[in-house]
């Protein structure tokens, strides 16, 4: 009699299947975005120069972004500027401007006034080719406390999970946001272990532009 060839897989099939039974645990399910230890998928990793990261059309430039200014068929008038502390860029013809607080439109449509004084009807073209000015910081009791530098809108999660998620000590329901306006100092409370339990979910705000994340 011929002996089947798939005698030989049934039999590892049976030897098999109490180990590998032994390998699969059931826990309770929380959803991933509740817990902030994944690794960043949306902010460049230390060292990064924030070339790869894209400016949303509304993104509003800060110091240390750098442009891209083109003017058509005059290479003279094409090239890289950064953004100064004090908010302004230099441009040949144009000297400075101010480009802090503005998107690139309205820098662009500044410069073909400008230009327009010396190039009849300028085609200008404004784009942002680093950006360098859009940083977080969370501290305390978190795995890597320290400045993020982060590409599109970000929230209190997202930034402690760049953080690496809370350490065992952390007051999860005593986390602040510390926030700069007009020069004075505002403060807004986070409590996680509301929102680790669906709850209190308007807490987590999208963070602006040097907001510090305080987990004590």
């Amino acid at each position: 009699m011929r002996r089947s060839k798939f005698i030989g897989p049934a039999i590892w099939l049976i030897v098999l299947a109490p180990a590998l039974q032994s390998c699969t645990t059931v826990t309770d399910y929380v959803p991933d975005f509740l817990v902030p230890q994944a690794v960043p998928a949306s902010g460049p990793s230390d060292g990064d120069d924030g070339a790869g990261l894209v400016a949303d059309p509304a993104y509003l430039l800060g110091p240390e972004d750098v442009v891209k200014i083109s003017v058509w068929r005059d290479e003279q008038l094409t090239q890289e500027v950064v953004v100064r502390p004090d908010g302004m860029i230099s441009f040949p013809l144009v000297g400075d401007l101010m480009a802090a607080g503005r998107t690139v439109e309205d820098v662009r449509q500044d410069l073909v006034t400008r230009l327009n004084k010396f190039v009849p009807n300028p085609h200008v073209t404004v784009m942002v080719t680093k950006i360098l000015s859009n940083k977080i910081y969370v501290a305390g009791r978190v795995a890597r406390p320290g400045e993020f530098l982060v590409g599109h809108y970000t929230d209190v999660l997202q930034a402690l999970s760049l953080a690496g998620g809370l350490t065992p000590f952390a007051k999860e329901n005593d986390i602040k946001i510390i926030r700069r306006e007009k020069g004075e100092q505002r403060v807004y409370p986070f409590r996680y272990g509301d929102i680790r339990n669906g709850r209190g979910l308007e807490q987590n705000i999208v963070l602006q532009r040097g907001d510090v994340v305080v987990v004590p």
